[in-house]
């Protein structure tokens, strides 16, 4: 199953992508401002092409505030074209899930594909919580492997932002780009 054309779905399903941020350095001054290696900026570029190829440009972007999640960022904005304005959190840094969706919650209802660009184990703990538990097996089977750096995870939305929580996404895609 691919997921739904975000045109084709006046008041119907919305989009969310969960994107962990691209591979980052082991060592900084403060943990805050760690950024990407090449090959993070190389994963998160083509993680870009990737949504931009499946017809998944974000629309809105909820991004952490460190270093390496903002270039994770740039590097899909290059890749996909993406127009969207991204809202940099602190809150996202440091965010659990409760947090995570909280901030959600603030997406416009009008907002069509949103990503958040964030760290584990959030990342991957959302991916989880959101699925109604019939997932698209390829994509299910390909996260129950784990969600490294560069992953992401595409969840239709049937729900309006303000309502996402537990099982309130369906998940249609998994991907982790090759650096």
């Amino acid at each position: 199953m691919s997921p739904s054309s975000p045109d084709s779905s006046v008041g119907g399903a919305r989009l969310l992508v969960i994107l962990r941020h691209g591979k980052a350095e082991a060592f900084a001054a403060e943990d805050h401002r760690r950024p990407l290696t090449d090959r993070g900026r190389r994963t998160s570029l083509a993680a870009g092409e990737w949504l931009a190829g499946k017809g998944l440009v974000p629309t809105h972007a909820f991004v952490s505030s460190a270093v390496r999640a903002q270039e994770t960022w740039e590097a899909v904005v290059e890749g996909s074209g993406s127009a969207a304005a991204a809202r940099f959190e602190d809150a996202v840094y440091t965010a659990d899930v409760d947090t995570a969706l909280d901030l959600l919650h603030t997406a416009p209802s009008d907002a069509r594909i949103v990503i958040f660009v964030g760290h584990n184990p959030t990342a991957a703990s959302m991916a989880h919580l959101l699925d109604d538990g019939d997932p698209e097996p390829n994509a299910f089977r390909a996260m129950a492997r784990g969600f490294p750096p560069g992953a992401l995870a595409v969840l239709e939305v049937a729900v309006p932002w303000a309502e996402l929580g537990a099982a309130t996404g369906h998940l249609v895609a998994f991907h982790v780009s090759k650096g």
